[in-house]
């Protein structure tokens, strides 16, 4: 069982990552914006975060790149599950220290082997 932060500005984004990640057993907390995100992972340690990449107040890049200057997660696996596609973005996450990348729609098995898989290294 593993500590999850879902951040993204999506009630119903937020809801069907925590319903698939509970279905196996992880503890997901939830965060509307990187702000929040951050707030939150001040405060507690995650194991996985799952981070949208526009939000209002903080967005997922700002918000990678504060968590990444806490030693606590240095090593903790960041994923982006967002709308965009574009490569420039996707180098800036990977810059930024981001893990990995889902597209918006998933399925949320796609979500849980990702999942799985960085909970794994």
């Amino acid at each position: 069982m593993s500590a999850i932060l879902i951040v993204d500005d999506s009630a119903s984004i937020r809801q069907t990552v925590k319903i698939s990640l509970s279905g196996l057993g992880h503890v997901v907390t939830e965060a509307k914006d990187g702000s929040e995100g951050l707030s939150k992972a001040k405060t507690a340690r995650f194991d996985l975060v799952i981070t949208d990449l526009n939000m209002p107040v903080m967005d997922g890049l700002s918000m990678i790149k504060a968590m990444r200057t806490l030693p606590t997660y240095a090593g903790v696996p960041i994923v982006f599950l967002t709308t965009e596609s574009d490569a420039g973005i996707k180098s800036q996450a990977k810059s930024a220290g981001a893990t990995g990348w889902i597209t918006k729609p998933f399925d949320a098995e796609q979500l849980c082997r990702i999942a799985t898989k960085v909970l794994a290294k």
